[in-house]
């Protein structure tokens, strides 16, 4: 957004100085991004007089001028035509900096003959683009610095421009009045009312408006009327002058009032050709087919559900954004027809990006304009182009209705202390709050209809603390509320991320982090792929799916590291997997992979390559880690990416708690991974969570009395696995038995049967056993174990 210090100072009475308007702007929330500034560049030239002028020996076009400066008599080689005795010019001393032909001046002979400075032109000064001679003054002293000269005769000459930084929740200052409304409530000023005087219609509207059903949402209001017997032309020179200070080039008055009213109050409006409509304007949606010859000569397809302005010849207009060149105004327009209207904001900016262009309308629009204001911005541009242009006005016909912004929140004077940290008497923040429009009845405040970002009480808070300045702040240590350990922060699974976070990294695996998003062939390798877990709009094809599991983002890395020479890798990774595409159908995971070797390379033969064990061994410290069940079973029930036979589950009964062992061949060489590969799974939320929540860590339970071990052998047949006999051993005692495990096993029995050792430890709590409590215990693990496999105790 930009403006001139002398527009703003139509809207606001003020004494301020351009430094101190533009560090309230920037302290109100509205960033000054620049600021240019003429009279700080002209701040070094002075006001000289030209006694004589002699034609150069050896030039023409050149003059040898003798000039009357501050400092006596200089001699300036000058190349204007209008060089010439007598006249009062503006001096350019050696040393000075010349902007417009980015020049620092020195002393310099120029065809011989020496010249001490320049004198210069308008274009030279970055004045205007005039060129043609140098600057004559009509009056002044020699001396004079040529900025005073100019704020005493011509001060829109060094009219200082600021850009300003517009955040998009406020559309308000998207005009020089409502920036005039900040820095008045801020104290810099009085703000100046706008007065609308409607203006009454001569005759019936002889263009009616009307809106389709199926974009009343989007185009809730159309409103108009024509002026007949203007004379358009160019626009008065303070006119062009306003807006070539913004950098908008002046085309003719009719579009120069559009143009003004646009910065000026934040009212885009739009002005036809009434003599190339033909029939009534109607808004109504875009279909298959409708396209536009907009007013910067390029043909756009209207996307379909686009709002539009038609006429019975076709599509005039693209609502809220750009006006077509077919109906567009020109020098011969004599008859216009002025549209008001409003447009909804998320329809206008949806319309714009599929036609990708960019107007000072839209930019309006879908940020959201003053609703209340368009019947009033129809009636200012009707009044100014009768100002300017003549003409006679007909009725106001208009469409639809209003939205109806009104809506009142609770002001709490406390609260600006609570949310912010400011102490601010209450009278002060109802003054600030009328200040900006708001409209207070006891304790309620009603939200001005130019403040669609206002939608709560926080924002009356902020609204407060804004104008009084955040920089105000001071930081105050809060109060204690109490004595004590002081409750915890984290949630019992975030300090359970961070434990298992930690004992990955102290068994040596290097953490990893991967997108959630891989592509769908890998996805399909580990139970994924499904349309439920596709994302809409991936931002490559290797990142069309949810991932399933954490395992192929590890593998994707591992080959990545193996192509460039790293052979032997220990890594893991933590983040969500995803079951379904629904809320809920997430949950949190680590996973480990190890490929390689176990330890470098020397000369003991301790090095050997990685097995399931080891994923076995780091998945169950993981587990202990974080507080998992001691007494969990290990079962087969394995998904169909791991070595069938050569990894299993950690679960309680259904509940599985990880998954390890062998990642299956066929998996690494799709992923094109040098295997073998071993790695494993825990479900960080499936762990069980203590019933007691204490932050403290539960006393190391030791158990006071001696441990007694006691082997079985059992012969079973071929097909029996060893886990089958420990889980049943496991199940004959649970409150006695804390261990069991195998020791031996010798196969080619008769019948190809096999013979099966476990070590089973008995953990007395309370007291010594005794020989007849460890036989009947016994007794217990045989039967359990023959009923499970079918064996019998070896003899």
């Amino acid at each position: 957004m930009k403006f001139t210090l002398s527009w703003l100072k139509e809207h606001l009475d003020t004494t301020a100085t351009l430094g101190e308007i533009a560090e309230a702007l920037t302290d109100l929330g509205l960033e000054v991004e620049d600021i240019q500034d003429p009279a700080a560049r002209l701040g070094t030239f002075t006001l000289a007089r030209i006694d004589q002028a002699e034609q150069h020996p050896d030039a023409d076009r050149l003059r040898v001028c003798r000039v009357m400066t501050d400092e006596g008599e200089k001699q300036i080689v000058c190349g204007a035509p209008n060089a010439r005795a007598g006249i009062t010019v503006v001096l350019a001393k050696p040393g000075d900096y010349v902007p417009g032909i980015d020049t620092t001046l020195g002393v310099g002979r120029i065809r011989g003959v020496e010249s001490h400075g320049m004198m210069a032109s308008e274009r030279e000064l970055e004045l205007s683009e005039e060129h043609d001679g140098i600057i004559e003054l009509p009056s002044g002293e020699v001396g004079q610095r040529f900025v005073d000269w100019l704020a005493q005769n011509a001060p829109d000459k060094i009219d200082p421009m600021i850009h300003i930084k517009i955040t998009p929740n406020r559309p308000d200052a998207l005009g020089v009045h409502g920036i005039a409304r900040d820095l008045a409530a801020r104290g810099l000023g009085v703000l100046k009312p706008v007065t609308v005087q409607p203006v009454e219609g001569a005759f019936p509207c002889p263009i009616g408006v009307t809106i389709a059903p199926e974009v009343a949402a989007k185009a809730p209001f159309f409103a108009g009327r024509v002026v007949r017997g203007v004379t358009n032309g160019p626009s008065p020179a303070w006119l062009q002058k306003r807006l070539r200070a913004i950098g908008l080039r002046p085309i003719n008055a009719l579009a120069d009032i559009t143009n003004l009213l646009t910065f000026d109050l934040n009212r885009p409006l739009h002005v036809f050709d009434a003599g190339k409509v033909s029939g009534d304007l109607t808004l109504r949606g875009a279909v298959p087919g409708d396209q536009l010859l907009a007013l910067d000569d390029k043909t756009y397809a209207l996307p379909e559900g686009a709002v539009v302005i038609c006429d019975d010849a076709g599509v005039e207009s693209i609502a809220g954004i750009m006006g077509g060149a077919a109906s567009g105004v020109s020098e011969g327009t004599t008859d216009v027809f002025i549209e008001a209207a409003y447009f909804d904001p998320i329809s206008t900016a949806a319309a714009g990006r599929a036609l990708k262009i960019n107007s000072d309308a839209r930019y309006r629009f879908e940020r959201g304009i003053d609703p209340a204001f368009t019947r009033d911005g129809l009636e200012l541009a009707t009044r100014m182009v009768m100002d300017l242009c003549g003409g006679e006005p007909s009725q106001v016909v208009t469409a639809g209705a209003l939205p109806d912004t009104s809506r009142a929140y609770r002001l709490d004077p406390q609260r600006t202390s609570r949310l912010v940290g400011m102490d601010i008497p209450e009278a002060e923040q109802r003054a600030t709050l009328e200040a900006l429009g708001f409209r207070l009845e006891g304790d309620m405040a009603h939200v001005p209809s130019w403040r669609p970002d206002v939608l709560g009480e926080a924002d009356l808070v902020e609204e407060i603390a804004r104008i009084a300045s955040l920089t105000k702040l001071q930081g105050k240590p809060l109060p204690r509320l109490r004595a004590g350990v002081p409750l915890p922060v984290l949630t019992p699974l975030q300090v359970r991320e961070r434990t298992a976070r930690r004992m990955a990294a102290a068994l040596g695996y290097d953490e990893c982090v991967t997108y959630s998003f891989i592509d769908q062939r890998s996805a399909q390798l580990f139970g994924g792929g499904t349309d439920a877990l596709r994302v809409d709009n991936p931002i490559s094809s290797e990142m069309s799916h949810l991932r399933p599991d954490l395992l192929p983002g590890l593998l994707q890395a591992a080959a990545r590291n193996q192509a460039r020479g790293f052979a032997d890798l220990a890594l893991f990774e933590m983040g969500p997997v995803f079951s379904g595409g629904e809320p809920g159908e997430q949950s949190l995971s680590i996973s480990g992979l190890l490929i390689g070797f176990s330890a470098p390379r020397d000369p003991f033969t301790s090095r050997r390559k990685v097995d399931l064990y080891d994923a076995k061994a780091d998945a169950e410290a993981i587990l202990q880690a974080i507080g998992a069940p001691a007494r969990a079973q290990i079962t087969r029930k394995l998904e169909g990416w791991w070595h069938p036979g050569r990894a299993g589950t950690i679960a309680l009964g259904p509940n599985v708690l990880a998954t390890f062992g062998e990642i299956h061949p066929r998996v690494l060489a799709r992923m094109d991974v040098k295997g073998p590969a071993v790695g494993f799974t825990i479900r960080l939320a499936a762990v069980p969570f203590p019933k007691a929540k204490t932050p403290t860590r539960p006393a190391l339970d030791l158990a006071g009395l001696q441990a007694v071990d006691r082997d079985f052998a059992f012969v079973v047949g071929p097909q029996v696995e060893a886990l089958t006999l420990v889980n049943a051993a496991l199940g004959a005692d649970k409150a006695l038995i804390a261990q069991v495990s195998v020791f031996d096993q010798f196969v080619g029995l008769e019948g190809d049967r096999k013979s099966v050792g476990i070590t089973v430890r008995l953990q007395p709590r309370d007291k010594t056993l005794t020989d007849t409590e460890i036989e009947a215990v016994s007794r217990k693990i045989v039967e359990k174990v023959e009923k499970a496999t079918g064996g019998t105790l070896r003899a």
